[in-house]
């Protein structure tokens, strides 16, 4: 528990870097960014703040270097076997993530909000290689893994169902007769599903909602209350999640297997780009501070 409160702390203060570091530019930026070309010439922060300023060439520089390090470690991380036992990999995927948003808005800054030419294609395919990456996290978090981050099979999904089955009995007493009642109301499903997605989640959230509540309603009848009360539903919980995910195992497996097909050529473009791009401005003479 502990530990999971520190990873929720640690994932919190990486999304509000992003957050005050997009706010803050946004506001200190907006009178300049809102202009219209040619009258941000006469703003007082132009040569600052001006793609090649020291301010707007910075954006670019340090947002490149955060996603070519997010992506080279990543990368080392998952790829090279010497590497393979530092860390868990889903902390590394997590802030390989931070890294390839946060590089992405200071790049934005950096283009001050006007896309021409080749960069724009840079700059598209790195939009797109954020939003997939989006699609991709959501995707990554439906598959059931490891604490290591390594997929789970079928066979290993089924092992954790059973041992949330004997935590049941072992460290809360439950007698045989509120074990079946429970093991009735998790076997339930839904008498009809939608055919369109969405809403055929929402009856699934739904139904799921109410069989916590039945099962609630089982505890309370055996005046099973407090703390014990809690760390039932808590399992409960998780088994519901577990099933969830079960069924929609092979649906994200492919998906993910699709995902990557998409994810990597945008990811590969833009790095292609922004190496000529970088190549391009540093032989034309642009040092930044250097």
């Amino acid at each position: 528990m502990k530990g999971s409160n520190t990873h929720r702390i640690y994932l919190g203060i990486l999304s509000l870097i992003v957050i005050f570091t997009t706010g803050y530019l946004a506001y200190v930026g907006y009178s300049y960014y809102s202009l219209s070309l040619e009258d941000r010439f006469y703003h007082p922060d132009y040569q600052a703040l001006k793609s090649s300023g020291v301010l707007g060439h910075g954006f670019g520089i340090i947002g490149s270097l955060l996603i070519l390090i997010g992506v080279a470690m990543y990368m080392l991380r998952k790829r090279i076997r010497k590497f393979s036992r530092i860390g868990v990999l889903k902390h590394w995927l997590e802030f390989h993530i931070f890294l390839c948003i946060l590089g992405p808005v200071l790049v934005l800054y950096h283009t001050a909000f006007k896309f021409g030419g080749l960069v724009a294609v840079s700059f598209w395919s790195m939009v797109a290689v954020v939003l997939s990456g989006v699609i991709g996290r959501y995707i990554y978090l439906q598959i059931p893994r490891t604490i290591e981050g390594q997929e789970m099979n079928l066979n290993e999904i089924n092992q954790i169902k059973d041992e949330l089955n004997q935590k049941l009995i072992v460290l809360y007493n439950l007698d045989d007769s509120v074990l079946d009642a429970i093991t009735q109301a998790m076997k339930k499903r839904p008498t009809r599903l939608e055919n369109n997605i969405l809403k055929r989640s929402i009856a699934k959230y739904s139904f799921e909602r109410q069989t916590v509540r039945e099962i609630k309603s089982i505890l309370k009848q055996q005046n099973i209350s407090g703390k014990n009360f809690k760390h039932v539903i808590g399992l409960i919980k998780d088994e519901i999640s577990l099933n969830r995910k079960i069924d929609r195992l092979i649906t994200m497996q492919n998906l993910f297997k699709y995902w990557h097909v998409a994810h990597l050529p945008f990811a590969i473009l833009m790095l292609i780009i922004m190496i000529i791009h970088v190549v391009v401005t540093v032989t034309f003479g642009a040092r930044w501070i250097f």
